[in-house]
């Protein structure tokens, strides 16, 4: 029997459903992700892997070994973030951002409302598939590093956007080491990731949906974003 793998995406919502926690206490609904793998091979790349694709396969720029974890390496908070400044966000639009520099006493992030920041560190991925997941000790602050974005694409190059959400007040600081990055082999012929929207990017980027939704629109919303920025 040949080998073969699996992928189950258990909803959380579901499990919400067979007991009293209602969803009004959570802030943000995640979907778990559980690989099982029946080939009796390594899915996820362990810290000493990771260091073996350097290079290659894997580049993390800067890179600090102290940061290799057994099975990830954790990534730092850029200084500068972006809110939006629109009341009501429109997909089909290219949204205003404000940008935001980090002080080195840090900053109140206030609940209910979305962060976009980005990791320090570039990185570029081929032959695995990369992720990111917020550090145990940010989760227990209450802080999100991502809104259900944290899956990469395999060929990705550039800084990852994070999706910063508050369950309560909490303060922030730059450089901070705030997420971690894993990687997945990957099983059967693909091709590399090659987004025009995101691929190979210099920075926080927005959503830009609005390109395949209103591409009419996008020379006109590309300019009210690019003042957003600067």
């Amino acid at each position: 029997m040949n080998a073969w793998r699996h992928v189950i995406i258990l909803d959380i919502h579901a499990i919400l459903d067979n007991r009293s926690i209602g969803l009004e206490n959570f802030a943000c609904i995640h979907h778990a992700f559980f690989f099982l793998d029946y080939s009796g091979k390594t899915m996820i790349l362990s810290g000493e892997e990771i260091q073996n694709n350097l290079g290659k396969n894997i580049i993390i720029d800067p890179f600090e070994p102290s940061r290799v974890n057994p099975n990830s390496y954790n990534l730092s908070l850029h200084p500068e973030i972006l809110t939006y400044e629109e009341v009501v966000l429109d997909m089909k639009k290219c949204n205003r951002t404000r940008k935001i520099t980090i002080p080195e006493s840090g900053m109140v992030l206030e609940p209910s409302r979305l962060y976009l920041a980005r990791t320090n560190e570039r990185t570029e991925t081929h032959g695995f598939v990369p992720m990111i997941e917020g550090r145990s000790s940010i989760g227990r602050l209450g802080l999100f590093v991502h809104v259900t974005a944290g899956f990469g694409d395999v060929g990705f190059c550039g800084y990852w956007t994070l999706e910063i959400f508050a369950v309560q007040p909490i303060r922030i600081y730059p450089n901070v080491e705030i997420c971690q990055i894993f990687y997945h082999q990957i099983a059967g012929e693909y091709q590399e990731y090659k987004s025009e929207k995101y691929q190979n990017n210099r920075g926080i980027q927005p959503s830009m949906l609005y390109k395949e939704l209103n591409p009419n629109a996008e020379s006109e919303d590309e300019r009210q974003l690019l003042l957003g920025l600067n």
